[in-house]
């Protein structure tokens, strides 16, 4: 697209000179090499930290008495909120980082405490595994854009993070 602009000096009453400004092209971002994306050193670390988180949390569910059989059944739970993505991109991310961020393990143990409703801290410890479960693994929070683009970089196409090119930022391939 091409924008026409006149421009008149205010000294001289000459004819308009046309002054021809090309638009600016639509702005790609490449999410794997975006200041939004982690690669190198603290991405390793943040993928060491959510480890340790589902180490630890999986040890305290233990040590509050929970079973193995009810961690395996509940620990999946938080990844129904991928259903958002059926109504659309925006509500899916919504939904998804709402059931996996560490504020919903963190408000529900507070509550447990608040509340004086042990029950529920078994499940803030579960809910916490499996946020760092997916950290370790490299699922980030995600982005409106596309399911795959997270904070933690492109995933889903099976190639590292400084090999990933060509995706913009609002899902343009």
């Amino acid at each position: 697209m091409t924008v026409h602009v006149s421009v008149r000096s205010l000294s001289t009453p000459a004819a308009p000179s046309p002054v021809t400004l090309a638009a600016p092209s639509p702005v790609t971002l490449d999410i794997a090499s975006s200041p939004f994306a982690v690669a190198g050193g603290p991405l390793v670390i943040l993928r060491l930290e959510a480890a340790l988180v589902l180490v630890l949390a999986s040890l305290a569910y233990r040590a509050l008495g929970g079973t193995w059989g009810w961690f395996a059944i509940l620990f999946l739970v938080p990844d129904l909120a991928m259903l958002g993505y059926l109504v659309g991109p925006r509500a899916g991310a919504i939904g998804y980082n709402a059931a996996h961020s560490y504020l919903g393990p963190a408000i529900l143990g507070a509550a447990s405490a608040v509340l004086h409703v042990p029950a529920l801290l078994p499940a803030a410890c579960i809910w916490a595994a499996h946020v760092g479960f997916d950290r370790m693994l490299g699922y980030g929070l995600k982005y409106a854009s596309d399911f795959g683009e997270t904070h933690l970089g492109k995933k889903g196409r099976g190639l590292p993070v400084r090999e990933r090119h060509g995706t913009s930022f609002q899902g343009d391939r």
